[in-house]
């Protein structure tokens, strides 16, 4: 499928080097993007859990983070970095719009990538049970992946790039409902409740970078929606460990 192969690295069935992405084809099924975080989730999930059985908990984090990051071919965590770099520059839209496009890496970029990663591997190695560790992975990934898809819905486009197609597409309500539908199932399935209070406040967190994208650049862009993916992905994991060791005796 090509919305799984535009999130990871795995390779569309029909395979041709030379085929172009078609990125209106992806962008007009957006809404199957907690699916594929289904996939995302699972695999890193139980790479967790059969590491766990055999590694200390750091290394087993360690290894995890990596996982998740090749299987997503390095895609979002660079726009992470682009969206560091352009939020630090203090000239107007243009200038951050030629920041974040600019293939090197900025300070702000920098700094970014290695709180994201430091944040990745404390919470995760945490986590010494393999099914949690499995369940929180899922649910942080489905959310995730829902919430550039509210982005999209919600928000418009900062300047004509790869973010027009998907903000046009998704502002089609019957395919957002279905994609909240999708979420909300898996997400108290997996983890309950307290996968529905991580989403109330991964709401809120893709909501204020929204917000901040919207004053520095004028809307959202897929640098935008790339960076929401991995912020997003970390709050929850945070916001589900920090509730079940709430609401653990």
């Amino acid at each position: 499928m090509a919305v799984v192969s535009f999130l990871t690295v795995i390779p569309p069935a029909r395979h041709s080097q030379s085929a172009p992405i078609d990125i209106k084809y992806i962008a007009t099924n957006m809404y199957l993007f907690p699916i594929v975080g289904v996939l995302i989730g699972l695999s890193a999930g139980l790479v967790g859990y059969g590491l766990l059985l055999v590694l200390d908990p750091q290394i087993a984090s360690l290894l995890v983070v990596l996982f998740i990051t090749l299987m997503t071919g390095l895609h979002h965590t660079d726009a992470l970095a682009d969206f560091g770099d352009g939020l630090m520059v203090k000239r107007g839209r243009e200038s951050k719009k030629n920041a974040m496009h600019d293939h090197s890496i900025g300070s702000a970029g920098a700094t970014a990538l290695i709180l994201y990663f430091i944040g990745m591997f404390a919470t995760l190695s945490s986590i010494r049970d393999g099914t949690i560790l499995l369940s929180f992975l899922l649910t942080s990934e489905v959310i995730a992946k829902y919430m550039m898809v509210e982005q999209a819905h919600f928000g418009k486009a900062a300047w004509d790039g790869l973010s027009s197609p998907f903000v046009l597409a998704m502002k089609n309500k019957m395919k957002f409902i279905v994609c909240t539908l999708i979420t909300l199932t898996i997400v108290f399935l997996v983890t309950g409740y307290e996968g529905l209070i991580t989403l109330a406040i991964a709401f809120l967190v893709a909501g204020l970078i929204q917000f901040i994208a919207r004053l520095s650049f004028g809307g959202i862009s897929g640098d935008v929606m790339g960076a929401s993916n991995e912020i997003v992905r970390l709050a929850c994991l945070i916001s589900l460990s920090s509730i079940s060791g709430f609401i653990s005796p």
